[in-house]
Formats: C-alpha cells, structure tokens, sequence
C-alpha cells in the first residue's frame, strides 16, 4: 500500500508548491494498530490509506518536517497521514499508550504546519490529508443514552453530558480540517474536490453527536465551507431543511438542532432584500414547525433569533409568523407557553401597525387565555407584555378590538386568582386602559357586569332545575316504596 503511496507522491506539483517532490522515496516504517470498526461503509470506499492492520504493534517516531531537506517532506507528510490514518480503543486508558501519543504529537504537527502556511500543499497531499481526516471524522455515533435504555421519552436537557474518550485525537483532526478549511494558501478550486456534497452530507450527520465539544467545531466548520465555498451553499440550506424535517416529523431527536439554527441565523443575517420565495418557504416549512417538538427547550433560543430575523428583514412576515406560533401554542406545557409568550414579545417589537391589525384578534384571544393561567410564571409573563413600549403603543392604537377580549381576563385576575403579584400586575393593566380611554373602559365593564348578571341568572336557573329534578325523584321513590308495602 505504501509503495502506491509513494509513487502518487512522485507526480509533478505546482510552481507555487513550498514542499517539492522527491525523486527517491525513505523507507516507512511497518505499522500495525488496532482500530475500531466504526467507519461508514461510504467513507471507507473512497480511502486509499486506510487499510488498516487490525492487531496492535509499534509506531516509529518520524522526524518533524522542519528536521528532513525540501526533498523529502513530500514523502515524510504521507508517512505522517498514514500514522494518522490508525484508530485506537480509547474505552481502555491503559492500551496502545505509545502509539496514541505519538499519533497525537504527529496531529499536533500537521495543525502547526496547515496554520502556519509555511507549506503549500500540492493537490496529491490535499487529497491525502482530506482521506486521513475522513477516516478519522466519518464513523458510526455510539448509541445515545436512551437507545441504550429503551425509553421513547425523556427529556434531553437531562441526559447525561457524554464525553467521546477519543477527543484527545478527535479535536486534532477537526482542528486541522478548520485550518485548512479557512487557510489563505486553500485553493478553493482544488479544495472544492475533497469538500464536496458527499463529505457536507457526511459532516452534518455528525451533527447528531452527543458530544457537545464536537457539534461546537462542526458548527464553525460548516459555517465557514458556507461561507468561502458558494457552489456549495444551496445545497447545505437544502440539507439542512431535510433534517430539520426528519427531526420535527418524525424522530423528535437529534442533538444538533441548536448548533444548525446558529449557522442558520447566520445565514438569515445575510439574505439579500427582496427576499426570495425559497427563503420564505424554509420559514413556512422548516422553522415555524420547529415550534412543535416538546424539546424546543433545548434551541429555543437559536430558533427565536432565526424567526425574529426574518421579521426584522421584511415586516410583512409578522403575521406570518405570529399565526405559525400560536398554531403550535402548548396546551398543557406551561414552559413551553412562557417561551412562546417571550418569542411573540420580540416578534412583536419588529411588527409594523398593518401587521399588528391582521392577527391582533387571534393573538389576544391567546393572551387572555395566558392571563388567566393558574401557573403564575404564564400569567406573569404575559402581563409583562405591557412593560413593552412599542407593544403599548399597538395596543393603545387598537384598543377599540384588545380591550373588550381581554377585559374578562383582567377582571377574573383582579377577583379571584391565587397569586398577589398577578393580581397587581392585573391591576396595572387595567388601570393602563382606563387611562388611555375612560368611555372605552365603562363600556367593557358595563358588558362585563352585564355578562356576570346572565351568568348568575343561569347559574341559578340551572340550580332551580336540579332542585325540582330531585324533589320528582324523591316524589317517584316515595310512590315505588308505598306499592311494595
């Protein structure tokens, strides 16, 4: 295998190449490790370094690049990147100790000469350390925490935080692959060959890690291929919706939702005005349903940053918006209503009076249903709404419709719930609106009285109905028992 190395090595390179190649080839040395059975079936396909011994052996320390003549680097970078391309059992601290050291000194060096652009690669040796970091990345994700359970449910934010035992090697190669990712001396044309849709498609499973460290730098990694490689960007979007889709329609887990809605928001800061349809349906079809899995908690805050963008970009998508989210409103998940009441708060500071007017019935018709929450937090948060002063202002602009659907909330708060601080927020509120329109307000509370009244009259109506019911009960009882006697 080496001896094929070798000779791919022997190809002509580039005027611009800092690191020439050889004509004569240095023996490598014999190396046989163990590694794990963890690779996808597509990546191991397209590796040509990566016939792996399967037994355990000796790794020889090679010289660093900058110790050997130009001549040879050519051919001491390939030996390095078939030491790299070997797989260790991390499970037992205690196994492969040399080996695993030497192979992480070798990465470390790899990361040094890609950062310091002291040498150019020619396209041999770019498609070499693309393979070694394919073997490395590309592998099947051990099973999560509730596969390995059984259970369908559960709470993600409660599983414990897993920690891959290989990262000591793992963070190396990623650390490389961002380097030379982001590398002035990358050329893009030829970089555009390894880093193609099959290696994104790769690099967003991977995504569904349950180490977080990792999901960290496949975020700044996939963030900057979007950005530097453009051929690329329709497709990443189109990617990205497909899991987003799979996630909300069908699994309800991945664990990389929040690190994609970051690279998203990104993405949403620099969409061009007037915005294309394309993007509009990806708010319509991807992140408005996100709002329906019961683990929002864990992205809310990504995917509210992402909505709020799109208003802030094109204020006639508030409606849009403000519709999406109240047809994902929570029934009995009270945290979840508390993040849906702070995300419309922020829609709304974005919403212009036309959009206001369109969905102003539907959205208090909701809010008067959160006012009069037994979970205080619901209530108390929706009654923080008036601390807002461009909400305020809507509302004082459009009294005439939100007062007489929340009146009867306000009312009720006042008179009977259980918490002093919601009653005083209510309290607030309503002495707000009769500030802003005393003959508003009188009539409100004339229908609100007027309303109480008919509620009493068929309250008592239907007591009366219940007592006469039982008293031809006890009538028909009385006659059954004389006609037995």
């Amino acid at each position: 295998m080496l001896n094929k190395i070798m000779k791919r090595g022997q190809r002509k390179s580039s005027k611009s190449e800092a690191i020439e190649t050889p004509i004569s080839q240095s023996p490598a040395s014999s190396v046989t490790v163990n590694h794990a059975s963890r690779l996808a079936s597509a990546t191991s396909q397209h590796v040509t370094l990566a016939n792996i011994p399967l037994n355990p052996g000796t790794v020889d320390v090679l010289p660093t690049l900058r110790d050997v003549p130009m001549s040879d680097r050519h051919n001491l970078f390939i030996q390095k990147l078939q030491i790299c391309c070997f797989l260790f059992d991390f499970t037992d601290p205690t196994k492969s100790v040399r080996e695993k050291e030497i192979k992480r000194q070798t990465l470390a060096e790899l990361v040094d000469l890609v950062q310091s652009g002291s040498c150019k690669m020619n396209e041999v040796m770019q498609e070499e350390l693309m393979k070694m970091i394919s073997v490395n990345i590309f592998r099947c994700l051990p099973p999560a925490a509730h596969e390995n359970t059984g259970s369908e449910g559960g709470d993600p934010e409660e599983d414990e935080i897993f920690m891959d035992p290989s990262w000591p090697h793992l963070q190396l190669v990623y650390d490389l692959l961002l380097k030379y990712v982001v590398s002035s001396e990358t050329d893009t044309k030829i970089a555009k060959k390894y880093l193609d849709h099959s290696f994104v498609l790769k690099l967003l499973d991977l995504f569904d890690s349950e180490d977080m460290r990792e999901r960290e730098y496949l975020k700044t990694i996939l963030h900057r291929i979007y950005g530097r490689f453009m051929v690329h960007r329709p497709f990443i979007r189109n990617a990205i919706n497909n899991i987003f889709y799979q996630f909300i329609f069908e699994t309800e887990r991945y664990n990389g939702i929040g690190e994609l809605l970051e690279i998203l928001g990104s993405i949403i800061n620099g969409f061009a005005l007037p915005m294309k349809e394309e993007h509009k349906l990806f708010l319509v079809r991807a992140l408005i349903p996100l709002h329906k899995p019961k683990c929002i908690s864990s992205y809310h805050q990504q995917l509210s940053y992402c909505i709020t963008q799109f208003v802030e970009k094109d204020y006639r998508l508030a409606d849009t918006v403000i519709r999406g989210v109240l047809k994902y409103w929570p029934v009995t998940n009270c945290g979840k209503e508390v993040l849906f009441l702070g995300e419309l708060e922020e829609i709304l500071e974005f919403t212009q009076s036309a959009e206001f007017q369109r969905c102003m019935v539907p959205l208090f018709r909701q809010i008067g249903r959160s006012l009069t929450s037994s979970h205080f937090q619901v209530a108390e948060r929706a009654l923080f709404w008036w601390n807002n002063e461009h909400i305020v202002s809507l509302i004082a602009e459009n009294r005439c419709v939100v007062l007489p659907i929340i009146f009867d909330a306000l009312e009720k708060n006042i008179r009977g719930h259980w918490n002093q601080a919601i009653i005083g927020l209510s309290s607030n509120v309503r002495r707000m609106f009769l500030e802003m329109d005393p003959e508003l307000f009188e009539e409100c509370q004339m229908q609100h009285d007027e309303k109480q009244a008919r509620a009493g009259e068929l309250k008592q109506s239907r007591e009366l109905t219940w007592k006469k019911l039982e008293e031809v009960a006890s009538q028909v009882t009385g006659e059954e028992n004389m006609i037995v006697i």
